[in-house]
């Protein structure tokens, strides 16, 4: 057992000294994730990497108990996405500007908007409905930055079938967020 997994045990436990003890064991990983993502992230962005892990960090909270560290990364990766999209939505809030946009000179291409992110987000909530493991890879994949390799091992499957489920999640988010009737 992991000195991660041990602490997750003790935490479900009661423990509370535990908790603190989870942080400086997880934190280089996830901010190394975190500093990924918002790699892909359009410029100006208002999050850095150790504010993003920070919030997902403050969302998790003490409610939850994880079994594996596994379990606690499937977890970070929901609680970043949640991050980036509440933060996506409050920068569209008409207090905020609603709709302006700002347009810069350098044009960067291939990360998502704000607007875009929503999309997504609408999208694999809707993909959570018809598909809960590929859009839980699609979160592992996009939200933390995992490879095919680690979030297989995360969901306990095979990487082979973690790339083909990999093509099939994408497929289905573009035919849905481009607007192509799904069957």
């Amino acid at each position: 057992m992991s000195e991660v997994t041990c602490i997750l045990s003790a935490i479900e436990q009661g423990d509370p000294h535990a908790a603190a003890q989870l942080l400086p064991l997880v934190y280089d990983e996830l901010r190394r994730i975190a500093a990924a993502k918002l790699a892909r992230e359009p410029e100006g962005h208002s999050l850095d990497a150790t504010a993003l892990v920070h919030e997902a960090f403050l969302k998790l909270g003490g409610e939850q108990s994880f079994a594996s560290k596994s379990a606690f990364m499937r977890a970070s990766a929901v609680a970043m996405r949640r991050v980036l999209v509440d933060h996506a939505r409050a920068k569209r809030a008409e207090k905020r500007g609603g709709d302006w946009q700002r347009v810069e000179l350098a044009d960067a291409a291939g990360p998502l908007d704000d607007s875009n992110l929503l999309a997504l987000d609408e999208a694999l909530a809707e993909f959570a409905g018809v598909d809960p493991q590929a859009a839980e890879l699609v979160q592992l994949r996009y939200f933390t930055g995992l490879s095919i390799p680690q979030a297989a091992e995360a969901l306990g499957m095979s990487p082979r079938t973690a790339d083909r489920t990999w093509a099939y999640a994408r497929a289905w988010l573009f035919r849905r967020i481009s607007g192509e009737k799904l069957a």
